[in-house]
């Protein structure tokens, strides 16, 4: 008898629990939320301002106040932030303390493309307008820039990572063969890459080059440096 009383009190008492945790889940998702607040997680300068992002948050709403936490679709949110052509990634939350979140991954451009009108091509290979918010110091592609991306797209991932060529390189002009030609910073000396293949080697035989001849006081002596045959540089003087 005594067990069935001891059942019976624990029985009311996982109800009663399970009662007032769903009566303050239903009572906290009719609150209002009381504030936005985003973050962004990769390393650029932004590309699109808070305010933009909180317009694509809030939408039709006149502020985030206003919004009723139960009323929240949080996937549709998310795929309008993913809709917009600076965003790469995004997810959208709800804080217990009643924030409306936001986490942001924004589209890397690593190069700048010569076009009408010109855009950014980003560390995917994918098309990135021109932001009016922030411009990034990134190379420029000149020449055959409607086509053919896909195949400089490593060569400017491998500058990007390297230090050595991302302080130096300005500008890939894509001639009509598919050749790539670099340019330099603070300096006239062309570099004809050829084809972006067998890249770790050319940086290599670039740096071995430019070294040698930056010490001996020779850089400017050359017009055009060509790095197509194998472990051989040719230079061209003026």
């Amino acid at each position: 008898m005594k067990v069935n009383r001891w059942v019976i009190k624990l029985s009311v008492l996982v109800v009663l629990v399970v009662f007032l945790l769903g009566f303050s889940r239903q009572r906290n998702n009719r609150r209002n939320l009381e504030r936005i607040q985003i973050e962004f997680t990769d390393e650029n300068e932004p590309f699109i301002t808070l305010d933009a992002v909180n317009k694509l948050l809030i939408q039709n709403t006149d502020s985030v106040t206003s919004i009723v936490k139960e009323t929240l679709v949080l996937n549709e949110m998310e795929q309008r932030l993913l809709e917009n052509p600076m965003i790469r990634d995004a997810e959208v939350f709800v804080t217990v303390d009643g924030a409306l979140g936001a986490s942001i991954e924004q589209r890397n451009p690593i190069a700048r493309v010569a076009s009408d009108p010109d855009y950014y091509l980003d560390e995917d290979g994918r098309k990135m307008p021109l932001s009016q918010v922030y411009t990034a110091r990134v190379p420029l592609v000149t020449g055959r820039s409607q086509s053919d991306l896909t195949e400089v797209t490593r060569l400017l991932l491998e500058i990007e990572e390297d230090d050595f060529m991302k302080s130096s390189v300005i500008g890939l002009h894509i001639e009509r063969s598919g050749d790539v030609v670099l340019r330099l910073r603070k300096s006239q000396l062309l570099v004809h890459f050829g084809k972006p293949t067998d890249i770790a080697r050319k940086f290599r035989n670039f740096k071995a080059f430019y070294a040698k001849t930056k010490q001996d006081n020779l850089i400017n002596n050359y017009s055009l440096v060509d790095l197509q045959f194998g472990d051989q540089v040719v230079a061209t003087k003026k």
